[in-house]
């Protein structure tokens, strides 16, 4: 999910989001070791999703940028 698209949910949903997405990874981890993981860079991905889930919650914690502001999308780039 796109940072623009998280940031039009609320904070319970976001917060509920980031907990889906840290299960996801411990779930990804464990495959990691088990050796039953096929696709190395699904790793990459929850870290990621992760991440950008607990930035968008600090830069609504700190009032850098409020949920549900319109966002400036660069021409050309995916909405």
């Amino acid at each position: 999910m796109k940072p623009h698209e998280i940031r039009m949910k609320t904070l319970e949903d976001i917060k509920n989001d980031l907990l889906a997405a840290e299960e996801n990874l411990r779930t990804v981890r464990f495959q990691l070791v088990t050796a039953q993981l096929e696709n190395s860079s699904l790793l990459t991905r929850a870290k990621q999703d992760v991440a950008r889930l607990m930035t968008i919650i600090r830069e609504q914690e700190l009032g850098i940028r409020k949920l549900g502001e319109p966002v400036m999308v660069a021409e050309g780039e995916d909405k």
